[in-house]
Formats: C-alpha cells, structure tokens, sequence
C-alpha cells in the first residue's frame, strides 16, 4: 500500500490507523510490534499527540512505536495472506492460478479473498465480486457461506 496524502491526510491516516488498534499490549519481539511511521517533524508530532490522546482516554500505556521512517519490507512467505492459508483447498485454486509466489503475494484477488476470509467484508459485497476472485464454484460457495455463517476470524458473533 502506498501512502498519497493527496488522496488522505496524515492525520487521517493516523485515525484510522488507531480506530481499528488495540496498543495496550506489550510486543513479544519487535519484530511483531506495532508502530507508526513518520517522515516529518510534522508527522512525528502528530503521531505523538494522537498516542498520548489514546494513553490518557484509557488511563494506561500503549505500546505503538513511533520511529522515523527507512523503509518497508516484504513479510515472509509464511506471513502473507495468514487466513487463506488456513483454507488449503482454497489457496490451491489459486496457486493454479498464480503458481509464482511473488504473484500469488501482490495478485489483488488473492488479497480480497484473504481479507473475506479474514472477517473484512459483507456477503452482500462478496456475491456481486466473487465472480472476480478466480475460484472454482465450489471455492466460491465454500468461501460464501464462511462469510455468511460469521466463521471468519473477524467476523462479529452474535450471542444467544
């Protein structure tokens, strides 16, 4: 993903980075903690205050680095697209389809369907695209009725 703050505002950005964040929990390794990046003294100070902001509404520490940024790479294999991964039959229609991993990894439709997969995304959406996701009928009612059922990670449960 590339940041255009033509098209959304650092600040924003930062919104929406914290909206969807729970930080109250400590990293096992930095390798797997959350951070924000900033490429100005502007962006520092905002990523500053919308930290502090969260730490005095909850009364307690985050642990969301802020570090300038030098660069981004690409996750391991074995951490790209985590919840399709958990759906072998389904991942397998894709590797048909893109048998190299670094095209299995940036192909837009392998990231839609992880993401459905993963609790991001209504049925209703789902239907009217999944004809653009590659899968054979049987992926394509698989992958339906996990997303209607509310059996992906993400979904919200429903308590009796």
């Amino acid at each position: 993903m590339d940041y255009d703050p033509d098209i959304i505002s650092y600040q924003q950005l930062l919104a929406a980075f914290w909206s969807g964040h729970d930080p109250y929990y400590p990293p096992y390794s930095t390798q797997y903690r959350s951070a924000i990046f900033y490429t100005s003294e502007q962006q520092q100070k905002l990523a500053n205050a919308f930290n502090l902001a969260k730490e005095s509404r909850a009364g307690k520490q985050a642990y969301t680095s802020i570090e300038p940024f030098t660069g981004f790479y690409v996750a391991e294999d074995y951490h790209q697209k985590y919840y399709l991964r958990q759906r072998l039959d389904l991942a397998n229609a894709l590797y048909a389809i893109y048998p190299n991993p670094a095209d299995f990894r940036d192909s837009t439709a392998v990231a839609r369907l992880n993401g459905y997969l993963g609790g991001y995304g209504d049925p209703d959406t789902l239907e009217k695209n999944l004809d653009n996701l590659g899968l054979p009928d049987s992926g394509k009612q698989e992958l339906l009725e996990i997303v209607k059922s509310g059996l992906a990670p993400g979904c919200p449960v429903e308590i009796q």
